[in-house]
């Protein structure tokens, strides 16, 4: 029984244990929004958001501008604080970078919502330096994962270099100057060897990815997460999603799909019955599993959830208490 399930009987009656998050529905959430500047234009919207997202200038104001504007609030305090701290042991200020992890299936719009926090926390005063990386980058490379049999895993746990993320993370959130990231094409469907992405010390680095708050596989290991100072989840109906993973297969087939360098491009000739078939069959032999199995069991871990409707827009916002 998890904590948000608990309850206590006394005397005959059912006392319901406080939640450990705020659930607040998208009304009240969008009044947070009074006062706040949508700094975005319809044509950097339309340039940040994925195939198949509905994300629209209400939507970015209403929801994702109060929510870079709490990010970025929480990376100020934070770095108050390092100051602070550096103050009290007599040191140099050495505060780094605050790190925000974003999880969610695959389909559900994290990549989207983190370019978007990407550019819109960057507004904020406070944030001018931000940086996304996604795990992609730390995927085995296609022939190590086929050296283990794991093609058909692809975005399993086990299909990633944890240790070279941790790693990775480790040097960031330690405060080096530089520190390289391995680069993944999605044309190429592979790591392109020697292709870096490389994070300089910026206020905040924005992490996306699949499985990027599961815990450590043992208990002396170091997980993702524990490297982040913030966690979103981007959470909806497993039927939803299906839907937006099977649009988005068919969008991606009349466009990405068609190019000729593709890794998909086998799949541009196909019709829309043989192409939802294919999509439906790779979302319930691959996605949904991973979904169900690695995904959804991480949502409690996360400092804020962001709960989607059928139209993808946010319906309910949970947020962690303090």
């Amino acid at each position: 029984m998890s904590a948000d399930e608990a309850t206590t009987y006394e005397t005959g009656a059912i006392t319901p244990v406080l939640s450990l998050y705020r659930e607040i529905d998208r009304a009240d959430w969008a009044r947070l929004a009074a006062g706040l500047t949508q700094p975005l234009s319809e044509t950097e919207i339309v340039q940040i958001r994925g195939l198949g997202d509905r994300l629209d200038m209400a939507e970015v104001a209403q929801v994702y501008v109060p929510l870079s504007r709490l990010l970025s609030l929480y990376a100020e305090s934070t770095k108050r604080l390092g100051a602070e701290e550096s103050g009290f042991l007599g040191e140099a200020d050495s505060t780094t970078p605050f790190i925000v992890g974003v999880a969610g299936s695959v389909a559900v719009g994290k990549s989207t919502i983190a370019r978007l926090l990407r550019e819109l926390t960057s507004r904020w005063p406070g944030t001018p330096r931000v940086e996304l990386i996604t795990t992609d980058g730390f995927l085995y490379p296609n022939a190590e994962l086929e050296r283990r049999g794991l093609m058909d895993r692809k975005g399993f746990p086990e299909s990633y270099d944890r240790r070279a993320l941790v790693s990775f993370l480790t040097e960031v959130k330690s405060g080096a100057p530089e520190v390289r990231a391995p680069f993944y094409s999605h044309m190429r469907y592979d790591i392109v060897p020697d292709a870096v992405v490389t994070v300089r010390r910026p206020d905040i680095v924005i992490v996306e990815g699949l499985n990027v708050l599961q815990p450590p596989p043992t208990p002396n290991d170091v997980a993702v997460s524990d490297l982040f100072d913030f966690s979103i989840f981007v959470d909806a109906d497993a039927a939803h999603i299906a839907q937006w993973y099977v649009d988005r297969f068919l969008a991606l087939r009349r466009a990405a799909f068609s190019n000729p360098n593709s890794f998909f491009n086998v799949f541009a000739q196909l019709s829309d019955e043989e192409a939802v078939e294919r999509a439906l069959g790779y979302w319930n032999t691959i996605n949904l599993p991973n979904l169900e199995e690695n995904v959804l069991p991480t949502r409690h871990r996360a400092n804020l959830v962001l709960q989607k409707a059928a139209d993808h827009k946010v319906k309910t916002v949970l947020l962690r208490k303090l």
